[in-house]
């Protein structure tokens, strides 16, 4: 099977990277010259575990290519997947000028019935929008269909995802457009991967609901480790508890300075503007919103804490990307805490061990260090952000040796509090009995 992948973002990439190495034919399309040039030359645009080995291999053996001639890929394909970005508007709403340029492209280039399927995160309707944009634009009366086919890659796993899913989720008004896309992703199932088929608008409904969701759960545990700080309990203890109860589960509850990336701000976001426009009041999703955005200004709470007098204090953060394993830092905790404690007259070191060529994009006047330890530096706290596995073992004793003051903010519960205390820091956590230093 031929297909075409539109856009070569994170989920277009990712996806048309592992359907070739399912042994199917794979052209992605981006207009951005630069960028296919780039993949021509085995140079990624994002960091992703695995992803640049995967490329470079189907590549080498003729499945995998990169173009951006969208009419030529579009022709020579049955199945035409839309993974362009849809970013928030001013109102919250998902931007959808992307996938009406691609919906209008792909209808002049049509010449035999394809599947359409849109794998970015769109509203619910956007299917019945693309299919009347291409009928709109195609040539005379082709057969087209139109499914949607969520995506559900976690950054920093994506490909691990990707092969081994909790659920593929096709949405399709259309018996045929159903079987060609089961036939497209029949290697999964010998691994009894469990498909939902659907109509479009109630799989547009499931990518929605699933990040409303486990977004929720993040914001509740923050709102429990926030009482917890009230009454001296264990978040850690408590999350445990919950977690092993079988219809909770343990995933998702792990305070910290709340979420961010490109996926769960826009879609809590994109669904309160959906829920509005229908005239639903979504009073759940709302307060997730509501508890995330206090996260940051709470955590530089602990931080001034620490500092007392922060103007002319040195802060060294640990981690910019908003998760470990990936160079992402679109709406990064560490990016808001960072600018507030500027604010307040902090001067900020900062290390990340992939995302720093990023940051230095938006963040100005922050000295970028070369590792850890230097970040340290003479600095009169450090304030862990980004759980990366180099951040959990740090030999502490150094660290505490290069530091002006021993004090730690520790935005991810890395450490244990009576050990820090034994080694002679301050040290603040989320949700858990903090310590002075001895």
């Amino acid at each position: 099977m031929n297909i075409a992948v539109i856009g070569t973002g994170y989920v277009g990439l990712v996806t048309g990277a592992c359907f070739s190495e399912l042994g199917v034919n794979v052209t992605c399309i981006d207009k951005d010259e630069s960028k296919i040039s780039s993949l021509r030359r085995g140079i990624m645009p994002i960091y992703e575990p695995g992803l640049e080995e995967l490329v470079e291999k189907n590549v080498k053996q003729h499945r995998l290519s990169f173009t951006t001639d969208l009419k030529e890929a579009v022709e020579r394909s049955l199945v035409v997947l839309i993974a362009v970005g849809t970013p928030s508007d001013e109102q919250g709403n998902a931007d959808l000028t992307f996938v009406k340029e691609v919906a209008a492209s792909i209808g002049s280039s049509l010449n035999e019935y394809k599947v359409v399927v849109t794998k970015s995160t769109v509203p619910m309707g956007t299917g019945k929008m693309i299919r009347s944009i291409i009928e709109e634009h195609r040539p005379g009366r082709t057969e087209f269909s139109v499914a949607s086919n969520p995506e559900f890659l976690r950054e920093g796993s994506a490909v691990e995802d990707f092969m081994r899913p909790n659920r593929v989720v096709i949405g399709t008004e259309d018996s045929q457009a159903a079987a060609i896309l089961r036939d497209l992703y029949r290697p999964l199932y010998l691994i009894e991967t469990p498909f939902v088929i659907t109509d479009v608008v109630t799989a547009e409904m499931i990518k929605y609901a699933s990040n409303a969701f486990l977004a929720t759960k993040i914001s509740f545990i923050n709102e429990i480790a926030r009482l917890c700080d009230a009454l001296g309990a264990d978040v850690h203890d408590v999350a445990r508890g919950m977690g092993l109860d079988n219809r909770i589960g343990r995933k998702f509850l792990h305070p910290g300075p709340g979420f961010g990336g490109s996926c769960f701000p826009k879609d809590t976001l994109a669904v309160l503007a959906i829920a509005q426009s229908a005239g639903c009041e979504m009073k759940v999703v709302k307060a997730v919103v509501e508890v995330n955005e206090g996260q940051a200004p709470l955590m530089l709470g602990k931080i001034r804490g620490v500092l007392k007098e922060p103007k002319g204090k040195v802060a060294a953060v640990l981690g910019l990307s908003f998760k470990p394993n990936t160079d992402d830092i679109r709406e990064s905790p560490a990016l808001k805490i960072i600018d507030g404690l500027q604010r307040e007259g902090v001067k900020v070191r900062a290390y990340d061990p992939i995302s720093m060529d990023n940051a230095r994009q938006v963040l100005h006047g922050v000295e970028f260090c070369n590792d850890e330890y230097s970040t340290v530096e003479g600095a009169d706290v450090l304030v862990l952000v980004t759980e990366w596995n180099q951040f959990r073992a740090l030999d502490m004793k150094r660290i505490r040796g290069l530091m002006r003051v021993p004090a730690v903010v520790d935005l991810r519960n890395i450490y244990d509090p009576e050990e820090m205390r034994r080694l002679g820091f301050t040290y603040r956590c989320v949700g858990r009995r903090s310590v002075e230093s001895s």
